[in-house]
């Protein structure tokens, strides 16, 4: 019989696949001797079971029974016994940590029975019908999918009725009345009174979570983070432990360093006299832990003690959920925190400062994604700003756009290239499509670990939590500013821009500045200390240093940068890239200079070849002598001329209706004509796949010989300069060695004329581009007449999967993404079962012909943190990719380096 069933004392952290992250975390806590409520984990094979099923395995019912009993036994208690009863939550708890995408109940074993027996052995009877309303309400949303406004309308109006505002000043009575007015919504809306088994609930309830795994926010969440749809959540089923048993109990979350700006300190948030859903719903503002400090000493030390136990055993920043029931503290859960950018860069320092991790290590706690994040721009300190309202900081960086009210507002607004600032009362798990499209996210309600600042961290999103001044009215779409004379309302007219460092709301676009990490990246350490205004600035920047410097020291893939002009190129090597791995060419022939190389394709005789290609060299050899003016000593490689021929000519259908419209009033130019033809001739159903890269160089007379002499002129006078060059010449689309021979002959002929006429030795490689199939499968002839390989994943994903991209990305990716055919879209991330076996199976070939030979890539996958771990692993030497990844891809490589040791790059 398969094991189902878990108690909390049976497993460990280790056991995240089985247990999920929660499970597991209890677990372990358990383990350590910490206060964790008894309880038991349904794995997630279970879930997977029903999943595939659609029902519950048959096994789980009695192994259920058992751990309930055994936990029954250890408190003396049993489940909703209609005296001192047992009661139970039921939690969701994947592998992954998803906050907020999949459903709690609490209070499981209630009825009207064991409402009385809690009422009397709690000696407070208003706590009893609290939690027996809470339960009703959560099962009817969670387990029963009723609209969980129903409820709320009916809080809101009794609250009202009884001149209240909050829920604990609701009078027993009034939370009678509700309980009856809640069962009433159960029977209307779901068609059943609600359950008044115990066993029933705890079976329903447990169903319910496996069910919510397949929900529509999960999918997304799941989308959005790259987690695996096949896995499946485990069920914890944990004993109830009360923080709404008045002024002596709460509940709260903490993180063992402020998990926003990775400040080391006393963070969380506590509510008195309540259940954690109020916490995490935002529904109520909070306190501090410092609060509590004051409150409820003795809970505070146990838990600051529980704090640091945590930290110590993880070795890393912990999130923790905690309940106090009259005085005692008890521990619902810990797993390692989502945290921002910014806290992550200064968290792995830190911990290695304490002596708690090594640096490698913590190159495994940042990720180039993270980088990336604190690149961006941020508000301009000189700039005018009308601050509207100040709030909780809950999630950094700069966001302005139009305000979105709800998530169909967003979502269409975003899709039509808009920015928006979704703003909310509070965000529950059903706002996650419109915090998705949301440039950042603004709250009424709610602290640093509401729904909305934690789903917004985990996404990179800026968020502001807790803006009380602001009366958000969803149904009008209106947005109050209270406290202001001229009754301040905004519309989705108005523009805002939220600051996530600060907390400041302001009211119009704000312009933004480089944020210290770019200014660090372009410029140095020394300038970013000195513009850093704060010791939080400084320390980020000197984390971010740090870390880039050890990433350097311990990587072995080399970072080249794609730059096609010398300000790329700039950026590049300000950026830390080592060369350029993909100069295009074809750019040089853009713009004024299409004319040229319409010249050189409507040549009729050598002579008129002759003249266009002398026109087209000077200006291809300036453009040189400036590229490697400031590559100078490091590496450039030059893809010689790569599309197909169609982009240098016009238009053939708008060119047609001209010759035509000018035969018909007969001032037809000769010239037009004759271009039609040509545009005819050599017009292709699929260009991508036609006349283009060697084709094209090998076809037409001279253009080989006019990209290669204007490398090798330019090369000569920057030599006579006194400048170092060292461009190496590549040839795009090859699938053939026979191809590569042609090219290499031609090009080596005039490196040796000019070579000869200067006196200056220019043996420059010549490598190709492994961008088709036929290249990666014949890799090893081509080796032959190849000194460099470097991959471009861009044309190989196309030509691998069969795709136009241009044509297929719009069309259809959205389905295959939501179907399960692609975890994320193939030219943002290496398909490594395609793809990457095609890299990999030239990689070997290759290097089989020639054990040294050198190899790169220069797609857009060479910027991709998780491609770059492939590049790592398959042996390539270097990655290339735009200079603003450059940074991103220095750090990832240190990480590769980090998590495969063993790969040496030896082959």
């Amino acid at each position: 019989m398969p094991k189902y069933v878990y108690r909390f004392s049976e497993g460990d952290k280790d056991q995240k696949d089985l247990l999920g992250g929660k499970g597991a975390n209890l677990a372990e806590m358990t383990r350590l001797g910490l206060p964790v409520p008894p309880g038991f984990t349904i794995t997630t094979d279970a879930c997977r079971a029903y999943l595939h099923d659609h029902e519950v395995p048959d096994e789980l019912a009695p192994q259920v029974t058992t751990a309930l009993r055994e936990v029954e036994e250890e408190l003396g208690r049993e489940l909703g016994a209609a005296e001192d009863p047992l009661l139970v939550s039921v939690r969701s708890g994947a592998k992954f940590s998803m906050p907020g995408m999949m459903e709690t109940v609490l209070n499981i074993g209630l009825n009207d029975e064991s409402v009385e027996g809690l009422a009397a052995a709690a000696s407070d009877e208003r706590f009893a019908w609290d939690s027996y309303r809470r339960l009703i309400q959560m099962f009817g949303k969670t387990v029963l999918d009723i609209d969980g406004e129903h409820f709320s309308r009916a809080l809101e109006a009794k609250k009202g009725d009884r001149g209240v505002n909050l829920d604990y000043e609701l009078p027993v009575d009034a939370l009678k009345e509700l309980v009856a007015e809640y069962k009433t919504i159960v029977l209307e809306q779901a068609g059943l009174d609600f359950p008044q088994d115990p066993r029933v609930q705890l079976d329903m309830a447990t169903e319910a979570v496996f069910r919510s795994w397949n929900t529509e926010r999960a999918h997304i969440y799941r989308r959005r983070e790259k987690i695996p749809h096949d896995l499946g959540t485990a069920v914890n089923v944990c004993t109830m432990v009360f923080g709404n048993m008045g002024d002596t109990s709460g509940t709260g979350v903490c993180f063992t360093r402020d998990p926003s700006t990775g400040r080391s300190g006393v963070y969380g948030d506590y509510l008195i006299n309540a259940q954690g859903e109020d916490v995490v719903a935002g529904i109520r503002n909070t306190l501090t832990l410092a609060d509590l400090k004051n409150i409820d000493r003795q809970s505070y030390d146990d838990l600051r003690a529980a704090m640091r136990k945590l930290e110590t055993h993880y070795r890393d920043l912990c999130d923790i959920e905690f309940t106090i029931e009259r005085g005692k503290l008890w521990l619902l859960q810990t797993r390692v925190g989502k945290r921002t950018a910014a806290a992550a860069f200064r968290v792995a320092t830190q911990l290695v400062d304490e002596k708690l991790i090594t640096m490698d290590e913590a190159l495994t706690r940042v990720t180039g994604d993270q980088l990336t994040q604190l690149m961006f721009p941020q508000f301009a300190d000189s700039a005018a700003k009308e601050l509207l309202t100040r709030a909780n900081p809950a999630s950094p960086g700069a966001a302005v756009g139009h305000i979105a009210f709800d998530n169909a507002e967003a979502v269409e607004r975003a899709e039509a290239g808009e920015s928006v600032i979704l703003v909310r009362r509070e965000t529950n798990p059903d706002d996650l499509p419109g915090m998705v499209a949301a440039a950042g996210v603004l709250t009424a309600r709610g602290g640093k670990t509401s729904h909305a600042a934690v789903v917004a961290r985990g996404m990179g999103k800026t968020c502001v939590c807790g803006a009380d001044q602001l009366d958000v009215d969803a149904e009008t779409k209106t947005v109050r500013v209270l406290g202001r004379e001229d009754e301040f309302v905004l519309t989705s007219e108005d523009v805002i821009a939220i600051d996530g460092q600060t907390g400041e709301v302001f009211l119009g676009d704000v312009p933004v500045s480089d944020s210290p990490v770019m200014t660090y990246l372009r410029r140095g350490l020394e300038e970013a200390l000195d513009r850093a205004g704060d010791v939080d600035t400084r320390e980020l920047v000197t984390s971010v240093d740090r870390l880039m410097r050890h990433a350097d020291k311990v990587r072995r893939l080399g970072v080249r940068a794609n730059a096609d002009t010398p300000d790329d190129a700039r950026h590049a090597i300000h950026r830390g890239a080592e060369g350029v791995g993909l100069c295009r060419t074809e750019h040089m022939f853009l713009g004024e200079r299409k004319q040229f190389v319409q010249n050189l394709i409507l040549a009729e005789t050598d002579e008129e070849r002759e003249h266009a290609l002398a026109a087209l060299l000077p200006l291809q050899k300036g453009d040189f002598v400036k590229m490697f003016e400031t590559m100078n000593g490091k590496p450039m490689v030059v893809r010689l001329i790569d599309p197909p021929l169609h982009e240098f000519l016009p238009d053939l259908t708008e060119l047609s209706v001209k010759v035509a419209v000018d035969r018909a009033n007969g001032v037809l130019d000769p010239a037009d004509e004759q271009l039609l033809a040509v545009v005819r001739r050599n017009h292709e159903a699929n260009p991508m796949l036609g006349l283009r890269g060697v084709r094209l160089l090998l076809t037409m007379p001279g253009l080989i010989e006019l990209q290669v002499r204007a490398i090798a002129e330019a090369a000569v006078e920057r030599l006579k300069a006194g400048g170092d060059p060292h461009p190496e010449i590549m040839i795009p689309l090859v699938g053939s060695v026979r191809e590569l021979q042609i090219a290499r002959e031609r090009a080596e002929a005039v490196l040796t004329e000019v070579s000869g006429k200067s006196g200056y030795k220019l043996d420059f490689p010549i490598g190709c581009m492994i961008e088709l199939p036929r290249a990666a499968v014949s890799a090893d002839t081509i080796a032959e007449e190849a000194d460099f390989f470097s991959y471009g994943t861009n044309d190989l994903t196309q030509t691998t999967w069969g795709f136009s991209r241009d044509d297929v990305e719009g069309a259809f990716f959205k389905e295959y993404l939501e179907e399960g055919v692609f975890g994320v879209s193939p030219f943002e991330t290496i398909d490594t079962r395609g793809v990457g076996r095609m890299v990999g199976l030239g990689v070997e070939r290759g290097r089989k012909t020639k054990p040294g030979l050198k190899m790169g890539v220069c797609g857009e996958h060479g910027g991709d943190p998780e491609s770059i771990d492939f590049f790592h692993q398959v042996g390539l030497n270097y990655v290339s990719c735009s200079p603003f990844r450059v940074p991103v891809a220095r750090l990832e490589a240190g990480r590769a380096a980090v998590f495969f040791p063993e790969d040496d790059g030896e082959e």
